[in-house]
């Protein structure tokens, strides 16, 4: 299963093919923001423009996933809750390190790197 870009996403994914990591930013008051949309999410401005960010974050939860969608089977097992460096949090897959909880301490420093699956790029992260 893959997403489904929308208007209101289709920015990032277009980032995300040119191996760039971009979110939303709000003019007016400041803010970074991440799931995309319109208007700002802290002061509901629509002031909002996308831009590039750094793509180091911080790992703040995760969980081994032993049973894969089906489809899915070569996507990482590890499916975790970063928090960006501007802030904002997202989910993403963890690759570059073996799925055990040895492997994952929270606060663990990590950078963004794409994925490709199909005909889109895929954020993910690894250990710094």
């Amino acid at each position: 299963m893959k997403p489904i870009p929308t208007p209101e996403t289709l920015p990032y994914w277009n980032a995300a093919k040119q191996g760039r990591l971009e979110i939303q930013h709000c003019d007016d008051c400041g803010k970074f923001f991440f799931y995309p949309g319109i208007f700002c999410r802290h002061c509901l401005s629509g002031q909002v423009r996308w831009k590039q960010v750094s793509g180091k974050a911080k790992l703040i939860s995760y969980v081994i996933n032993h049973r894969p969608i089906p489809g899915n089977e070569g996507a990482s097992p590890i499916i975790a809750l970063v928090e960006l460096a501007e802030g904002p949090r997202m989910m993403t897959n963890i690759v570059g390190v073996a799925p055990q909880p040895e492997n994952l301490a929270l606060d663990m420093d990590l950078v963004v790197d794409f994925v490709q699956r199909d005909d889109i790029s895929l954020p993910v992260f690894s250990p710094r």
